[in-house]
């Protein structure tokens, strides 16, 4: 059999990009439902198609098209390739049934190290029954990935995630479990904040709930209330030594979107509590200096912590800019009223624009001072506290 060349795949793969951007424009003008449903059918059909050929950089190059020529096909493209990445179809007892993987995230932080890896039998158990009786709608099946992912375990890029998701949807047809000894090769940073995950697929029928707020008397309020409190009562002990909370069990795209999000207001309060506890003081006796970073445009805000009325700089925290944030967006206001409710009143706010510049040796951000100055944080040390960082 002749090699074909790669000069064929590439064009092959242009040809592609090229009728998912065409698919996914006509789809962004169309004006009714009708219409609407003949191009999702036709972006779906391909999208699955190039996801079973694992050709990421196609997928990339008519995302990446899309982001600077029409942000609204742009959307309806990317809405399309992560309902395909993350939903398959299932058989159950002769019957179709649509599967979704699920992302559980938790926001832990710690002065020692945040867990990750297997759970073991006996925690998914317990997170087995409480997912049925509080989460899942009724009827439904599932099934669970028996590891603790921090962000750098989790599968790079859609066609991995899709990987992943099927062999979840698969299991999820018989309540399996995914054994998972090592989900990668990749080490989890050492952070004083950061996110871990369960995954899983929850099944069911064709047009049938998947979660209990779908159903008449499902409150999601209510349920992600009772799930925080009861939910996790077997993960305590693998958290010992941590702060951790858990946020809506969500399909897997919009749950990591939805961590993203609350973890930077999170990232704010732990470090908080870590000044707190390490130096013996009161929030209100801490300093927060805000400054705007940019690149080539906004990227990001910063927050140096300081004692009030002394130098070094104790700790920074990142706040990135998300999807549909720019510079006229309010993080800075949603910044000071977290920083407020925590007990700190005195804030500056650089109204000049910084560098994104980090420190030369180690690569970690700079901070603001109150003087204008990027400064690397300068930690105290304690004899039982190892020295973390933020995102």
């Amino acid at each position: 059999m002749i090699k074909r060349p790669r000069t064929v795949r590439r064009s092959r793969g242009a040809a592609e990009a090229d009728e998912l951007i065409h698919i996914a424009s006509s789809l962004s003008i169309s004006c009714t439902l009708v219409e609407d449903r003949f191009w999702q059918d036709k972006l779906t059909q391909l999208v699955e198609e190039i996801l079973i050929d694992e050709d990421e950089d196609t997928l990339n190059s008519a995302l990446d098209t899309l982001s600077k020529t029409d942000p609204q096909a742009w959307n309806e493209l990317a809405d399309i390739v992560e309902a395909c990445t993350e939903t398959h179809h299932v058989m159950i007892d002769q019957q179709d049934g649509q599967s979704v993987m699920f992302a559980i995230p938790l926001l832990a932080w710690s002065r020692f190290s945040i867990p990750s890896g297997p759970l073991g039998a006996e925690r998914i158990e317990s997170l087995r029954k409480h997912l049925a009786e509080q989460v899942f709608a009724k009827g439904t099946l599932f099934s669970l990935a028996d590891f603790l992912f921090s962000p750098d375990q989790l599968p790079q890029g859609y066609c991995n995630t899709a990987k992943l998701s099927k062999m979840l949807a698969t299991l999820s047809t018989e309540n399996g479990t995914l054994i998972c000894e090592r989900a990668s090769s990749a080490e989890p940073a050492t952070f004083l904040t950061d996110t871990r995950y369960l995954l899983g697929a929850v099944t069911a029928p064709v047009g049938q709930a998947l979660f209990r707020w779908q159903e008449e008397d499902g409150v999601r309020k209510d349920i992600l209330s009772q799930w925080q409190k009861q939910g996790l009562q077997s993960l305590q002990s693998l958290f010992a030594g941590c702060a951790m909370e858990s946020l809506t069990p969500l399909s897997y795209f919009a749950a990591w979107r939805e961590s993203d999000r609350a973890s930077r207001g999170y990232s704010l309060r732990a470090t908080i509590s870590f000044l707190q506890l390490l130096l013996n003081i009161e929030a209100r006796q801490l300093t927060c200096v805000i400054a705007a970073c940019h690149g080539r445009h906004l990227e990001e805000y910063r927050i140096g912590f300081i004692r009030r009325n002394e130098e070094p700089m104790l700790h920074g925290v990142v706040w990135p800019l998300l999807d549909g944030e720019d510079e006229h967006t309010d993080c800075v206001a949603d910044i000071e009223s977290i920083l407020r409710d925590a007990g700190i009143n005195d804030i500056v706010i650089h109204e000049h624009t910084f560098p994104m510049d980090q420190c030369d040796d180690c690569g970690n951000p700079l901070f603001p001072d109150l003087d204008g100055d990027l400064l690397h944080i300068e930690t105290p040390e304690s004899s039982d506290t190892p020295s973390p960082h933020l995102h």
